[in-house]
C-alpha cells in the first residue's frame, strides 16, 4: 500500500525480518493485555477485513463482489481473486477508520489460508504477508470453518441477538456450518487446539443446491435469500422432497454426512413433469418444500450429533444460517432435545474478517508461536489444522 492508500496510516519499515530464514521478526505478542488482531478473509466472493481487542469487535468490513457473479449465476474463481485485489486496500483502510487504530497499534495479523478458493485465497494471505512483513508483526495462518466458530466469541454493543443463548461458548459444542462452499459438523473441544470434522457434504454444500434451485425456479442469484422470500407464502409440506444420507443403510456409513445432489434433482425432475403438464408452476411451494427438507437434514443430523457425543449445545455458522427456517427450526428441535443454540449475529455468520481476527486473537492469548512466511493458500485444508505454520 502506497502512502495515499493508507489515509495517514503509519507503517513500519520494511526490516522486520530474518534474513537468513526468512521469518518475521516479531515473536508471540505480550499477552498480559488483550491483543489487538487484524484478520483478513478472502475464501470465496466477499473481502473481509476485521479488528478485534481480544474478544471485542472493534470493526468489520466487508466488500463483496456478488453482484460481479450474479450474471454468471455462481461464483466465478478468477473474478473473486481480482475483485479481492482491488478491494484489499479500501477495506484494510475502512476497518482502520472504523475501529479508531492504526497500523503500527495492531498486535498481530490473521489470515485465512483454507479451505476455500485456491486463487481467491492467495490475494489474501499475499496481503497478510506484505502487512506482516512491513510492519514486523507476528502472522497467523488461520483455518476458515474454525473461524465461524470464533465468531461466536465476539462481544460489543448490540452484537448477541436474541435467536441463541448469551454469555460464555462453552466447550465441548457442536457446530454446524452452512454456506455456499461448505457444509459440515464438527466437534469442538477447543478452539485452537482440538477441532473434529464429524461429517461433511459429499457433493453439493447446501448454499450451492439453493442457488441451483433458484436457478431452476427463475429466481436470481444468490439462490439463498430469494428462495426464503418466495418460500415465505409457500406450504413447506405441500411436496416432500427426499432427505438425503437419512436412510438406515445411509447412516451406518454417513451418520453425519449430507448430500443435497439428490435433492436438487428431484426437484428438478418434479419442476420438469410439472410444467410438462401444461399447468403454472407453484413457485412457493416448491421453495417452501425444498426448504424443508434442506432445514430438516441439517438439524436432524446436528442433534443426532448432540445426542450421541453428549453435547448439550449446538452453534450455527455460515451464510445460509440467515435462512428464516433453518433458524426457526433449530430453535423448535434445540428447545425440544434440552440443546442450548448459539447462533452468532447474522453479520458475523455469513464470511467476515472479524471472525479471523478473533481466531488470531485466542491463538495469541494461548501463546501460540506465530506461523512463518512459507505457508500459502490450502484449498482443502482440513479442519484439524486450526493453525497453519
Amino acid at each position: 500500500m502506497n502512502d495515499s492508500d493508507t489515509s495517514g496510516q503509519s507503517s513500519a519499515p520494511l526490516d522486520g525480518v530474518d534474513s537468513t530464514s526468512g521469518e518475521p521478526l516479531g515473536s508471540t505478542p505480550d499477552t498480559s493485555g488483550e491483543p489487538l488482531v487484524l484478520g483478513i478473509e478472502t475464501s470465496c466472493d466477499e473481502t473481509g477485513v476485521g479488528i478485534v481487542r481480544g474478544r471485542t469487535l472493534l470493526a468489520n468490513a466487508i466488500a463483496s463482489s456478488m453482484d460481479e457473479h450474479s450474471r454468471f449465476g455462481g461464483v466465478v474463481p478468477e473474478v473473486a481473486a481480482r475483485a479481492h485485489l482491488e478491494a484489499m486496500t479500501p477495506t484494510i483502510n475502512r476497518a482502520l477508520t472504523e475501529a479508531g487504530v492504526t497500523l503500527d497499534e495492531l498486535d498481530a495479523v490473521a489470515v485465512t489460508c483454507g479451505p476455500g478458493l485456491a486463487g481467491a485465497l492467495m490475494v489474501g494471505v499475499a496481503a497478510a504477508k506484505a502487512l506482516a512483513v512491513g510492519l514486523g508483526k507476528p502472522l497467523y495462518a488461520v483455518n476458515h470453518l474454525v473461524g465461524h466458530v470464533g465468531a461466536d466469541l465476539l462481544q460489543g454493543d448490540g452484537l448477541r441477538e436474541a435467536v441463541g443463548a448469551v454469555g460464555e461458548l462453552e466447550l465441548p459444542t457442536i457446530a454446524l456450518l452452512v454456506s455456499g462452499g461448505h457444509t459440515s459438523l464438527l466437534l469442538v473441544r477447543d478452539l485452537v487446539s482440538d477441532v473434529e470434522m464429524l461429517g461433511e457434504t459429499i457433493d453439493d454444500a447446501a448454499g450451492e443446491a439453493f442457488d441451483k434451485v433458484a436457478r431452476l425456479l427463475g429466481l436470481p442469484y444468490p439462490g439463498g435469500p430469494q428462495i426464503d422470500r418466495v418460500a415465505a407464502e409457500g406450504d413447506p409440506h405441500a411436496i416432500r422432497f427426499p432427505r438425503g444420507l437419512t436412510l438406515p443403510k445411509d447412516l451406518e456409513r454417513h451418520r453425519y454426512d449430507f448430500s443435497f445432489s439428490g435433492l436438487k434433482t428431484s426437484v428438478a425432475r418434479w419442476v420438469e413433469k410439472h410444467e410438462q403438464s401444461g399447468e403454472s408452476l407453484p413457485v412457493a411451494d416448491v421453495a417452501a418444500s425444498f426448504r424443508e427438507a434442506v432445514a430438516d437434514v441439517l438439524l436432524t443430523k446436528a442433534l443426532a450429533a448432540c445426542r450421541d457425543l453428549g453435547v448439550p449445545r449446538l452453534l450455527l455458522g455460515g451464510g445460509v444460517v440467515a435462512n428464516a427456517r433453518v433458524r426457526e427450526l433449530a430453535r423448535e428441535r434445540c428447545e425440544a432435545a434440552g440443546v442450548e443454540l448459539r447462533v452468532p449475529p447474522l453479520s458475523l455468520c455469513t464470511d467476515n474478517g472479524a471472525m479471523i481476527a478473533s481466531i488470531g486473537a485466542q491463538l495469541v492469548a494461548a501463546g501460540h508461536e506465530p506461523s512463518g512466511l512459507g505457508f500459502g493458500a490450502d484449498s482443502t485444508l482440513p479442519v484439524t489444522e486450526i493453525q497453519v505454520r
